[in-house]
């Protein structure tokens, strides 16, 4: 299970880099192709700054890495990363799921031992 490969910290930083909507847009322009952090800056009405901090909490997060070229630096999308988080979401789908095939058994169990007229019909 991914929810086991990850420590913690990793799963925190994953979805904080995830939670907000701008930074979620950095990732989708990322991953469609390498861009500057200048060039990101300009699609945001926010300062170059702004838009530096959320590069950053992206990179923490491995969702994104950043490569010097030149006097610029650009960043990439980490699909490797991505497809962490998704299996980690299907882990946590698996679970679920398990839980409520674990209550409709019960379910199904006690219908089975009710006394025949105790059963209420739909």
């Amino acid at each position: 299970m991914v929810v086991r490969e990850l420590s913690p910290d990793e799963v925190d930083r994953i979805f904080h880099g995830l939670a907000d909507a701008t930074r979620r847009d950095i990732v989708e322009q990322v991953l469609r192709e390498a861009q500057s952090i200048s060039t990101l800056a300009r699609r945001y009405e926010m300062s170059f700054a702004a838009v530096q901090k959320h590069v950053a909490v992206l990179e923490r997060a491995a969702l994104v890495t950043k490569q010097r070229r030149g006097r610029e630096q650009l960043v990439h999308g980490n699909p490797e990363a991505l497809q962490r988080a998704a299996r980690l979401l299907e882990d946590y789908e698996r679970i679920w799921r398990h839980r409520v095939r674990a209550i409709e058994d019960i379910l199904a169990e006690d219908a089975l031992t009710q006394d025949p007229e105790e059963r209420t019909e739909p």
